[in-house]
């Protein structure tokens, strides 16, 4: 097999399990465990930091809400069998980067590699990601080669592979819906907030304290519930994020 077959085909089959990337990268961050401390033993600071994180993560999934929200039908999705693409999107978050939705998944998974305070930690995230989802990209981009020809190679030729040129922007050719970005996302936004907490709580225990959960998590899991279940009634119980 040659080289750009094998990369294709590896691509493909890590495209087929790429949702399984987080569990994977979620046994080592426990490894942090070993380093973790309150900075300067402030629970202020342990706070403030904890915000960060939570914020960069957040800005991952609004990231991915945009794009999501602005992409044509049967493009961008979640689908893992095989590659689809019945439009190619070059406007809106894709005319700033080529894999917005990766950029978005890079950010809610640094967010929550950032939590733990090892430095080595987020690099160690930042390596894995990268090789993880090269191949993913590349079999990909194969893949819109092939079905796009010229239009595609157009749009790559002045679009930045991962980190965005906002410069670039182009105004979204169609209407955002909030439909399909709920019905989408609500399930990734849970289990990105609930590893959160799940750190929160672990690393407490490790410093030996006792569990309490503090005034900004008791916000942040009551909003993530609400929503969560609001978002699966109208998913499950009616037809109205289906339009």
């Amino acid at each position: 097999m040659a080289l750009v077959e094998e990369l294709e085909s590896s691509g493909n089959w890590l495209f087929r399990w790429r949702s399984y990337f987080p569990l994977f990268f979620s046994v080592v961050i426990l490894l942090g465990l070993a380093e973790f401390s309150y900075p300067f033993g402030s629970h202020l600071l342990d706070e403030l930091w904890e915000v960060i994180c939570l914020s960069i993560a957040m800005l991952g999934v609004m990231v991915r809400a945009l794009t999501i929200g602005f992409s044509a039908s049967h493009t961008s999705g979640r689908n893992t069998t095989k590659q689809i693409a019945e439009w190619l999107n070059t406007t809106g978050m894709y005319s700033v980067v080529r894999n917005p939705l990766y950029f978005g998944n890079f950010l809610m998974g640094l967010g929550v590699a950032l939590f733990l305070r090892v430095w080595w930690l987020a690099i160690l995230y930042a390596l894995l990601f990268t090789l993880y989802y090269e191949r993913i990209i590349f079999a990909e981009e194969m893949f819109l080669r092939g079905k796009f020809g010229k239009a595609y190679l157009e749009w790559a030729s002045r679009t930045p592979v991962f980190i965005p040129k906002f410069s670039l922007w182009e105004r979204p050719s169609i209407a955002f819906s909030w439909k399909k970005v709920l019905r989408r996302e609500y399930h990734g936004v849970m289990a990105m907030v609930m590893s959160l907490f799940f750190l929160e709580i672990v690393s407490d225990l490790w410093m030996g304290q006792s569990i309490n959960i503090d005034l900004l998590w008791r916000y942040v899991l009551t909003s993530a519930f609400l929503g969560y279940f609001v978002v699966r009634v109208l998913h499950k119980r009616t037809g109205w994020l289906k339009n």
